[in-house]
């Protein structure tokens, strides 16, 4: 079988939804092994293709990376002419993104839902989101034989919100990368910390916790607030006594500073599964997360669930964080593999 997967979220620095498909790209070709032939398209411009070939690289994949201006990939969507087998060859399964849905002759047509919220708040996310998500939705609930999430509870929108049959729903749990773990080198940032992992946009609830944190502060004053993440469109400030803005951090970097973290705080409105919640319990540090359901399968019962825009019941929740054992939930993290991710996959496009 030979299966097209389109990887061109890895062109962007990696946040949720590339870094969900970077594992499972790695997880499809460790449980295709020699049976099955993975190829990565990626169309984009110079200094994308770049980014998918270092993200790919020591991967057993065919690349396929043709260089495509942004205007290009979203008139070929739209027009919905010149099949992709064109570019890439004849495949068995074509596995396309959140950014485009070229159309196909033959095979499996398959992608990922990562979450509704377009749907659900539109002012939580940039017009842009609204206006490419839009489309895909529609386009995805109607031709695709199977559709892929990252949860059962994305999977029981899909079938509400879009009307898309049960049995062409499929869930893939993220694959956690291996680098967060307990063992290994910690950040020091000069005292203790709370950390906070997530592009700083409306909807990760960030304002909340800098509210909680400013009351927690004054029965620890020796702590600090570390918020690691793009810069996005988060209009209220993040500023107080002991918060510092990380910016964007690299894997390595990200994996010493949870390691680092005398406690893990996600306050998000609303998710599609939650992969920092799991990067945490994976690195031993005790976490306290928004009660929202939609991070139920991310937390299990392992961490600890509180109302995100209850500032005082937010900070005493993180500061029996500060006092809980470490490593409670990497027992629970352990289920979420790239090989786990793979094989779910796999298994969707072959049944």
């Amino acid at each position: 079988m030979r299966v097209v997967v389109d990887v061109s979220p890895l062109a962007r620095p990696l946040t949720g939804i590339g870094n969900y498909l970077h594992g499972m790209v790695a997880g499809l070709v460790e449980a295709a092994g020699s049976e099955h032939e993975v190829v990565a398209f990626g169309p984009s411009g110079p200094r994308g293709r770049e980014r998918i070939r270092t993200a790919l690289d020591g991967l057993s994949v065919e690349l396929r990376l043709p260089l495509m201006p942004h205007g290009v990939r979203t008139a070929w969507s739209r027009w919905q002419q010149y099949p992709v087998e064109r570019v890439v060859g004849p495949l068995d399964v074509f596995h396309f993104s959140d950014w485009m849905y070229p159309p196909q002759r033959d095979g499996l047509r398959a992608t990922t839902v990562h979450d509704l919220i377009p749907l659900h708040h539109p002012e939580w996310v940039e017009p842009e989101t609204v206006r490419m998500h839009g489309p895909k939705y529609e386009h995805a609930a109607r031709t695709c034989d199977r559709i892929f999430v990252n949860s059962r509870f994305t999977g029981g929108e899909v079938v509400e919100l879009l009307g898309v049959p049960e049995d062409r729903v499929r869930i893939a749990y993220p694959g956690i990368d291996p680098r967060f773990r307990p063992e290994g080198e910690a950040a020091d940032l000069g005292g203790p910390y709370v950390l906070a992992v997530s592009t700083l946009e409306p909807r990760k609830n960030l304002p909340a916790l800098v509210a909680a944190f400013s009351e927690l502060r004054q029965r620890r004053p020796e702590l600090t607030l570390a918020i690691a993440g793009l810069d996005g469109w988060e209009r209220e400030p993040l500023a107080g006594d002991g918060v510092r803005l990380l910016g964007f951090v690299a894997d390595d970097v990200l994996a010493r500073l949870y390691r680092g973290a005398a406690a893990f705080a996600y306050p998000a409105r609303f998710e599609g599964f939650g992969m920092p919640v799991v990067e945490a319990l994976a690195s031993g540090v005790p976490t306290v997360v928004s009660s929202h359901p939609s991070l139920d399968e991310a937390c299990g019962d392992v961490a600890l669930r509180t109302d995100p825009d209850d500032s005082a019941a937010f900070a005493d929740s993180l500061e029996r964080a500060l006092d809980s054992p470490r490593g409670t939930g990497v027992e629970h993290a352990s289920r979420f593999t790239r090989r786990a991710c793979g094989e779910a996959v796999l298994a969707g496009y072959l049944d």
